[in-house]
């Protein structure tokens, strides 16, 4: 199967609430727009200076996802490029964000990176800890909160990824329920190639799918 033809068949298999977004890290202009003009509206980089190459190259009027790890001193062009951050991990980052989005007056999306495993290596807010970030986040007049996000651990079998999605699930529907009167709660992005029908499966409203859409020797057996 070629780029197109991935694209409709994990579309087609998907739920239609659901938010596809292409990972597009290391792909072509000319890869990202076969992929969008087969039905990808979402597009996620992890760079901001390869975002940028790409940018003016994409065809299709699309919505762009920060998906990589936010340095501090890239906040001024991100905000300007991207319609949604998925990887807010700290207060300090939020207000360097809102500060950036007051002066463009632009109020843009993000979702909370959780580090569902814990690791030490890996960046993210741990489940302890959420619910004091979402209170300062209500303070930023620029940041609307929307969600949760998780990469998970690497597993060596996929299954083994169920339980850091459930226990996100967890705490994604334990802060809807406590800020339901304060926060447009709605979007949890889990799921990668590998993971993304289990994802699916405990509740991501957003997968971000990469090798499963550009690499046509890729092949995911799990099933629905």
């Amino acid at each position: 199967m070629n780029i197109g033809e991935r694209v409709r068949k994990i579309l087609n298999e998907v739920p239609t609430y659901l938010k596809v977004v292409a990972a597009t890290k290391g792909r072509s202009p000319e890869e990202i727009n076969e992929a969008v003009e087969s039905g990808i509206n979402f597009i996620g980089e992890n760079y901001l200076q390869e975002a940028e190459s790409k940018y003016k190259l994409i065809k299709k009027d699309v919505k762009w996802h920060f998906i990589g790890h936010l340095q501090k001193n890239k906040v001024k062009k991100v905000v300007r490029l991207f319609d949604m951050i998925e990887t807010l991990d700290s207060l300090d980052l939020a207000e360097i964000i809102d500060k950036e989005c007051s002066k463009i007056g632009k109020v843009i999306p993000v979702l909370i990176e959780i580090n569902s495993a814990g690791e030490p290596q890996k960046s993210g807010v741990l489940f302890e800890d959420l619910q004091k970030i979402v209170e300062g986040l209500l303070n930023f007049k620029y940041i609307k909160v929307k969600g949760l996000m998780t990469m998970g651990p690497v597993v060596k079998d996929v299954e083994e990824i169920r339980p850091f999605f459930i226990k996100t699930k967890e705490a994604f529907e334990k802060i809807k329920s406590l800020y339901k009167n304060e926060l447009q709660w709605e979007e949890l992005s889990m799921g990668m190639s590998d993971t993304y029908r289990i994802a699916i499966q405990e509740g991501a409203t957003i997968v971000r799918i990469g090798r499963a859409i550009f690499e046509d020797n890729y092949d995911n057996k799990n099933s629905f």
